[in-house]
């Protein structure tokens, strides 16, 4: 298992919010990485996901702008030093930034301990997937809704099935020379493809190595509408349970959340959210980790100072944090099976 998922997986065990937050202001004021930097280079993708913001035209137009590599430079010496993680690719396609590579090579270049790649693949080839793992890539995170055709192509509107096959051809290939390179798949459940889990083993063979399922979510105004998780919560013993279970025993790594966080809500100390608020560290042509942070001036050191952050977390691990009912489905527990 990556190093990362071990954390993960640790974070899911730690149940005390007092606890973890402790645990990170030990990290900040000893200068240890902690933060997920998740950036998007360009705004902008080739697919019109049903699912996806990206396949409402007005939030469309919102969407613009690209990050020049110098920029991107730029930032890479004022966060990556603390990045725990790198994620390229969050809510639009990275592979449209002619830049890619290079990108990636910075994350080597800070030594961020684990970097991935978020994207439909369609646009991305065999032989820039072979620099990106020469560059420091760890993981590639394809977005798959449907395992036929017919679906693939429905739910992923401008996307090729055949596209996606042969990009799973070349990870194959891939990894018989980086045998340390993981395969993620990130499928968002709805009524149209649950069945269609049931194929996963022949389209995507034994490359896989994680699997997340996310049950669908309302993002905006897309053209899928159908929330409706009844089916899915009623189909969880004998659709989902048995995949999860088929993951364990393949020693793959199945990101999903439990039965009751279908469709109940539950009680749980969410605050403000102050562990995600302090490790997440988002990036785009319209934003940087903070309203107040400018990366052309500061770096996260000189901006912590300024911010004071760990007198921030320390005194958010002993103050007091108000329970209240949560909706779990909209918050969606991942566990790590």
């Amino acid at each position: 298992m990556g190093n990362i998922y071990r954390i993960l997986r640790l974070g899911t065990q730690i149940k005390s919010r007092r606890l973890k937050l402790l645990g990170l202001w030990l990290f900040h004021v000893l200068g240890r990485r902690y933060i997920g930097v998740f950036l998007d280079p360009v705004m902008a993708c080739n697919f019109r996901c049903k699912m996806c913001y990206f396949s409402d035209e007005e939030k469309r137009k919102t969407l613009k702008g690209s990050l020049r590599y110098e920029e991107i430079e730029a930032i890479a010496a004022s966060l990556f030093h603390r990045a725990l993680k790198l994620q390229v690719g969050c809510g639009a396609e990275p592979t449209l930034h002619k830049d890619l590579i290079k990108i990636i090579g910075l994350g080597k270049k800070y030594k961020v301990p684990y970097i991935s790649l978020t994207t439909n693949g369609n646009l991305l080839t065999k032989e820039q997937l072979s620099a990106a793992v020469e560059n420091g890539l760890d993981e590639l995170t394809l977005s798959a809704h449907g395992f036929t055709r017919e679906t693939y192509e429905y739910l992923m509107a401008n996307g090729k099935f055949d596209l996606f096959k042969r990009l799973l051809a070349d990870v194959a290939d891939v990894k018989k020379k980086y045998p340390r390179f993981k395969l993620r798949i990130n499928y968002t459940i709805n009524n149209a493809n649950l069945e269609e889990l049931s194929c996963i083993w022949d389209i995507v063979g034994s490359q896989l190595d994680i699997l997340q399922l996310r049950p669908i979510q309302k993002i905006g105004d897309s053209e899928y509408n159908d929330f409706d998780l009844t089916r899915i919560y009623a189909s969880y013993d004998t659709v989902l349970q048995p995949l999860i279970e088929e993951c364990r025993r393949r020693n793959i790594i199945c990101l999903a959340p439990d039965k009751r966080n279908i469709i109940m809500l539950e009680e749980n100390e969410v605050d403000d959210n102050s562990f995600e608020k302090a490790t997440y560290c988002y990036v785009s042509p319209r934003e940087c980790w903070k309203d107040d942070f400018d990366y052309r001036t500061e770096t996260f050191e000189s901006y912590a100072a300024r911010r004071h952050l760990g007198r921030q977390l320390l005194g958010k691990a002993f103050g007091k944090a108000k329970r209240q009912k949560v909706d779990v489905t909209r918050k969606m527990n991942y566990n790590i099976k």
